[in-house]
């Protein structure tokens, strides 16, 4: 089963680097919110990940060919419009998630959920490396039934194959609110490259990701 993930890894994100070489466009940054009324508007997608600090997601998914915008923000949990102060504390039930809206046409959401897995450990409970609490779970939000059902697959096929010593404890869950978080957190690592934690968390993550090089934008 390990082999079997390790297979389903290498076609989806070789797939993607293809794509990549070809000329795919890349995000650019958004500012507001998406609309949640559907999940297919124009021919496009929308998905949302908890996956640690959001500064690191973000800088992964801009650089994503066929991810056409991505936000930083909060959500799962119960109150109304959190600060990043309120969510900090844990007591919100908030998770630190980017949300993006994508092209399936140019990349597909199990490619997506391929660099979801990859990109941290999925297997620690309330936290990523040095950041710890309830805010930097490991969570996808689904917007569809073919959504839950690609998750709850991948879930089940790297929990099988035995990658981590440990089990996943990934929470699959149906997408809630979404607060966008400040305006400060925008773009942080492509405007803050020479911050503490983008030399050493973030570049070393984009590193491995083989997402190293700067993120174009579209005209």
């Amino acid at each position: 089963m390990r082999t079997r993930f390790l297979t389903m890894m290498m076609v989806l994100l070789g797939a993607m680097t293809e794509d990549s070489n070809a000329g795919g466009q890349q995000a650019v940054k958004t500012t507001a919110a998406h609309d949640d009324s559907t999940n297919v508007v124009s021919g496009r997608e929308t998905a949302m990940f908890g996956s640690g600090c959001f500064w690191c997601s973000e800088a992964v998914f801009q650089r994503v060919p066929g991810v056409k915008s991505v936000k930083s923000g909060y959500a799962g949990g119960s109150s109304k419009n959190p600060t990043y102060r309120q969510v900090s504390t844990g007591e919100t039930g908030h998770a630190e998630v980017v949300k993006m809206v994508f092209d399936p046409r140019q990349v597909s959401y199990d490619q997506l959920l391929a660099l979801f897995w990859k990109m941290h450990d999925p297997t620690t409970l309330n936290r990523q490396g040095a950041d710890t609490g309830t805010q930097y779970r490991s969570v996808i939000f689904y917007f569809s039934p073919a959504q839950k059902a690609a998750a709850e697959a991948a879930k089940n096929v790297l929990d099988d194959s035995r990658e981590f010593k440990d089990p996943v404890v990934t929470e699959i869950v149906p997408a809630s609110d979404f607060y966008p978080a400040e305006d400060y957190h925008d773009d942080y690592y492509n405007q803050n490259k020479d911050a503490p934690y983008c030399r050493i968390v973030i570049q070393p993550k984009l590193k491995k990701m083989g997402l190293a090089t700067p993120s174009p934008r579209s005209p």
